[in-house]
C-alpha cells in the first residue's frame, strides 16, 4: 500500500514537471516571435529613405556653404568689376562728348576757319605801277575770323574762260583776317609787248580754287586783257605788285 503511493507520487510529480517544461518552451517560442518583428521593423526604419523633412536641414545648410565659399565670393567680385567698368565709362563718354564737335562750333561761329570767298568784301583798284596792273583786296565781314590760304585767287576774264595765270611759283603763308585787316593781289592784265587783246570792264573772282562760296565780279574799267597774271595774297600791298613777289 505504502509502495503504491510512494509510485503515485513520483508519476505525479513526474507529470508535474512535463507539464512545466512544456509551458516554458511555449512562453520562449512567443518572445522569439515576438523580438523578430521589432527586429525587422527597426531594420525596416534603418533602411527606409528619408523624408523631406530630413534632407531640408542638409539642404539649408549646404547653401549657405555655397554662398560664403570663395569660388562663390569671386563670381560676385567678378561680375561687380564688371559692372563697375562699364558705368564709369558711359558718363565718361556722356560728360565729355565728342572732341569734334568743339571744332565744328568754332567753324560756324566763323572763328578758325578758312576764308570763303563770301566771307570777304571785295574791292578793285586801278594802279599805274608797274607799267599798271588792278589791285584786289579782301576784308572779312564783321564778326568773321578766318585764314586766307597764301595762294593766288582765281580771276576769270570774259565769259570764254580765259583764267589770269599765278605770277609766283611758291605758295606764301597764310594771313589772319578779323576786323579791319586787309589782304591783297595784283593782277596784271597784259603780259605782251603788242596791242593784242580783249577790253573788258569787268572779271570774276574766287579766294582759290578750292574756296568755298560763290564768285564774286568786280568792276575794273575798260581794261585791255592779254594772257593776264595774279600774284598770291600778301599782307602787304607792297608786296602784291606784280613782279615783286617771287617767281
Amino acid at each position: 500500500m505504502r509502495k503504491n503511493l510512494i509510485r503515485s507520487a513520483a508519476l505525479a510529480a513526474t507529470a508535474l514537471a512535463g507539464v512545466l517544461s512544456l509551458s516554458a518552451c511555449d512562453k520562449g517560442d512567443s518572445g522569439s516571435e515576438a523580438s523578430a518583428p521589432a527586429a525587422s521593423s527597426a531594420s525596416s526604419a534603418s533602411s527606409a529613405p528619408a523624408g523631406p523633412s530630413a534632407l531640408s536641414p542638409s539642404a539649408g545648410a549646404a547653401r549657405p556653404a555655397e554662398q560664403g565659399s570663395p569660388s562663390h565670393a569671386a563670381r560676385q567680385s567678378d561680375g561687380g568689376a564688371a559692372k563697375g567698368s562699364r558705368s564709369p565709362g558711359a558718363t565718361a563718354e556722356k560728360g565729355t562728348g565728342k572732341p569734334s564737335h568743339s571744332g565744328e562750333s568754332s567753324g560756324k561761329n566763323g572763328y578758325g576757319q578758312v576764308c570763303g570767298t563770301n566771307d570777304l568784301t571785295w574791292a578793285a583798284t586801278s594802279k599805274s605801277q608797274a607799267g599798271g596792273y588792278i589791285e584786289i583786296s579782301v576784308r572779312a565781314k564783321p564778326g568773321i575770323t578766318c585764314w586766307l590760304p597764301g595762294v593766288y585767287p582765281v580771276v576769270a576774264i570774259g565769259s570764254d574762260g580765259t583764267e589770269a595765270q599765278p605770277a609766283e611759283q611758291a605758295v606764301g603763308k597764310e594771313i589772319k583776317l578779323s576786323g579791319g585787316t586787309t589782304a591783297y593781289a595784283g593782277l596784271n592784265p597784259k603780259t605782251t609787248d603788242d596791242d593784242s587783246g580783249k577790253e573788258l570792264a569787268d572779271i570774276i573772282v574766287t579766294v582759290s580754287r578750292d574756296s568755298a562760296g560763290d564768285p564774286v565780279g568786280l568792276k575794273v574799267g575798260s581794261t585791255l586783257f592779254d594772257r593776264p597774271e595774279v600774284t598770291n595774297w600778301h599782307a602787304s600791298p607792297r608786296e602784291a605788285v606784280p613782279g615783286a613777289g617771287g617767281r
